[in-house]
């Protein structure tokens, strides 16, 4: 019996991550696959390479002597590899992003076609996205929150911030008279007789900003439901209403003079946005790719 090359690359992947289900992200293989391979070793080797606690795999001192002992014979296999295999010319890579709606149209969606890889972009909400993103179902997300998940590292890029906004055909005079003069509580109960547009997935954006400005939960319900935040734009461009949106989605809107923005809030509600990446990707450069388009234009 002679040990298979891929028991070792499994005990390196276990070695340098920490745990099974990194290391099976890393190889692209199961976990019970890389709990075979390691055990297969074990058996092989008569020695006991790692102690298994909770959530991480430790590697014993015989464990340890074993990683340097192969570490440099199957780091110049792994260049040899990729150094002699050949690649169609036809293979694209495919990579994964996580976004919610908005954010893609206003960012992505216009450079689809220029991209030298393939492109999936999954919506959803953002624990999913995390949870996704761990386990190698996605390979880039954009969010608000940062998870806990140890696997992921966050890279803020920019800011949101959440403004009351307005379609050009509202009046709004008496408003913007009552937050001038610092009539809070009056500018609620006004605000509370208008027409108001929101989404069904996500009124967190009126709550927080409600909460944050005027002391309470909002107690009235909005009068349309619509679909998401781009469907709210297009509804209140040259009409009128009111509604409480992220500020970068509405800048073309706000550039053409079809919205406005009324308040910004005594206490402005921001939110920090973040890339959210695997800490060890196959796809770097293709992810940075995508980084660097998103950057570009939150910064126009």
């Amino acid at each position: 019996m002679h040990w298979n090359l891929e028991w070792l690359r499994t005990f390196k992947a276990i070695y340098e991550t920490g745990t099974l289900s990194a290391a099976a992200q890393e190889l692209f293989i199961s976990q019970p696959g890389v709990s075979l391979h390691l055990n297969s070793l074990e058996a092989y080797t008569g020695t006991k390479l790692f102690d298994r606690l909770a959530r991480k795999m430790v590697p014993t001192e015989k464990g340890k002597i074993f990683y340097n002992y192969i570490i440099d014979p199957l780091k110049k296999l792994e260049n040899g590899e990729q150094h002699f295999h050949k690649r169609s010319q036809n293979e694209r890579i495919t990579i994964s992003v996580g976004m919610c709606f908005e954010t893609f149209q206003y960012t992505l969606e216009e450079h689809i076609a220029e991209l030298p890889f393939n492109l999936i972009i999954k919506f959803g909400e953002y624990p999913q996205m995390q949870h996704d993103l761990d386990n190698g179902l996605l390979d880039l997300i954009i969010t608000p929150k940062k998870g806990t998940q140890q696997n992921i590292l966050y890279e803020s890029f920019s800011k949101e911030r959440i403004v009351l906004i307005a379609g050009n055909k509202t009046d709004t005079s008496e408003i913007e008279q009552l937050i001038d003069t610092s009539e809070i509580k009056q500018v609620a109960d006004l605000l509370k007789q208008q027409l108001w547009y929101s989404t069904a997935a996500d009124m967190t954006h009126l709550r927080d900003f409600w909460t944050n400005n005027f002391g309470e939960h909002p107690d009235f319900s909005p009068n349309y439901i619509v679909p998401n935040i781009s469907s709210i734009i297009r509804c209140l461009s040259d009409n009128s209403g009111f509604s409480i949106v992220p500020d970068f989605l509405c800048s073309d809107a706000l550039i053409n003079n079809k919205i406005k923005i009324v308040w910004k809030g005594l206490n402005p509600v921001e939110n920090t946005l973040y890339f959210g990446t695997r800490k060890k990707t196959m796809y770097q450069q293709e992810i940075n790719q995508l980084e660097n388009l998103l950057k570009e234009k939150w910064e126009n």
